[in-house]
C-alpha cells in the first residue's frame, strides 16, 4: 500500500539525471523506460557510463566535431579552455559550468552531461510510455551511475511510480547503507544487482570500494524475499578466472536469486572517456569469445543457478 504523501513536496525534490532511454528491452521485463541518475561511489575500470560518475553536471568535448576555431576560448573567463599547437585543451578544475562555450559552439562539439530535474518532470516523461508498459508487461528501470547515491530523490520517484501503478526495477551495485535500501524496498519490484568480484582486495583495486557492504545487502534482500537478478560483468583478466566464477556461483547459490545475467565486456564506451578527458584503463582488453561465455554459464549452472548470457 502506498503511503499518503504531500505531492507539493515531491514536485520540489530535485535530482540529477543524464539520460532517459525509451524502449529498453535489457533492463528488466518487457518494454521499459530507463532513467539514468548521475553520480557513483564506484570507479569500475570497465564502467561504460563514465559520464555518470560525478554527482554534478560536466562538459563533454566531442573532439572529432571540433574544427579548432577557438571561439570557445574567447568566451571562457576562467581560462579553462585553451589552444596548444592547434589542439583544444580543457582544464576541468577551472571550469565553473557557465555554459558559454556550449552556446558559442555552432557545430556541437561541446555538450553537458547531466540535468537537474524534479520528480514530476521525470514522471511526466515516464507516463508518455504507459501504453507500452500495459501491452508488454514493462515498466520503469532506474539506473546510473549508482541510483542509491541520490536516494531521497530516488525514493520520491519510486513512490510516484507505484502511485501510477508502474512496475519498478532498480539497477544497482548495492553499495549503500542497509537503512537506505530497506526504506526503498517496498517500492521496488525487481533488483538488478551487480556482483563484480568475490575477493575483497581485488574488488577494492578494480572498483575503488570494498564488496562487504554489497554482499551483505544482497543477503538481507534475499531474506526479505525480494526478487533479485544478479548481474556479473565478465571482464577478461579481472574476474573471468575459474576461482572467481566458482566463488561467485557458490555465494549466489545460497540466496534467493531469481536469475543470473553474465554480461560480456565491450569497449564501446572507450570514446566517452576521451570526451571527458578521463583515462581508459582497459585499452588492450579483448572482448570474451562466446565459447568462454558458454563455459562460464555452464559453470554457474552447476551451482543450480538460472543463468543467461546478456540481458
Amino acid at each position: 500500500m502506498v503511503e499518503e504523501r504531500n505531492k507539493g513536496d515531491i514536485k520540489l525534490k530535485q535530482g540529477i539525471i543524464f539520460n532517459i532511454q525509451r524502449y529498453s528491452i535489457h533492463d528488466g521485463p518487457g518494454i521499459r523506460t530507463t532513467v539514468f541518475l548521475k553520480g557513483c561511489p564506484l570507479k569500475c575500470w570497465w564502467c561504460h557510463n563514465p559520464e555518470s560518475q560525478l554527482l554534478e553536471e560536466e562538459i563533454v568535448f566531442i573532439k572529432n566535431r571540433c574544427i579548432g576555431c577557438g571561439t570557445c576560448t574567447k568566451v571562457c573567463n576562467n581560462s579553462a579552455i585553451g589552444i596548444n599547437n592547434g589542439i583544444i585543451e580543457f582544464a576541468h578544475e577551472k571550469c565553473i559550468m557557465c555554459g558559454k562555450c556550449i552556446e558559442v559552439c555552432t557545430i556541437g562539439a561541446r555538450e553537458v552531461a547531466g540535468k537537474r530535474v524534479t520528480v514530476e518532470y521525470v514522471i511526466k516523461e515516464i507516463k508518455k510510455d504507459l501504453i507500452f508498459y500495459d501491452e508488454a508487461g514493462g515498466g520503469v528501470t532506474i539506473s546510473g551511475g549508482e541510483p542509491l547515491l541520490q536516494w531521497e530523490f530516488l525514493y520520491e520517484l519510486l513512490v510516484r511510480c507505484k502511485e501510477e501503478g508502474i512496475h519498478t526495477t532498480l539497477d544497482t551495485s548495492g553499495f549503500a547503507s542497509w537503512e537506505v535500501i530497506e526504506k526503498l524496498t517496498p517500492y521496488i519490484d525487481l533488483f538488478l544487482y551487480d556482483i563484480k568480484l568475490m575477493d575483497d582486495e581485488e574488488h577494492v583495486k578494480y572498483t575503488g570500494i570494498s564488496n562487504r557492504i554489497v554482499l551483505d545487502n544482497l543477503k538481507r534482500l534475499s531474506a526479505l524475499g525480494k526478487k533479485i537478478n544478479a548481474r556479473i560483468p565478465i571482464i577478461p583478466g579481472i574476474n573471468n578466472g575459474e576461482k572467481n566464477i566458482r566463488g561467485t556461483g557458490e555465494f549466489l547459490s545460497k540466496y534467493n536469486v531469481h536469475q543470473v545475467n553474465i554480461l560480456p565486456y565491450h569497449n564501446m564506451a572507450k570514446d566517452k572517456y576521451g570526451r571527458l578527458f578521463k583515462e581508459y584503463k582497459l585499452d588492450n582488453t579483448i572482448e570474451p569469445e562466446m565459447c568462454e561465455m558458454l563455459e562460464i554459464k555452464n559453470t554457474l549452472n552447476g551451482y543450480g543457478l538460472n543463468v543467461k548470457i546478456g540481458g
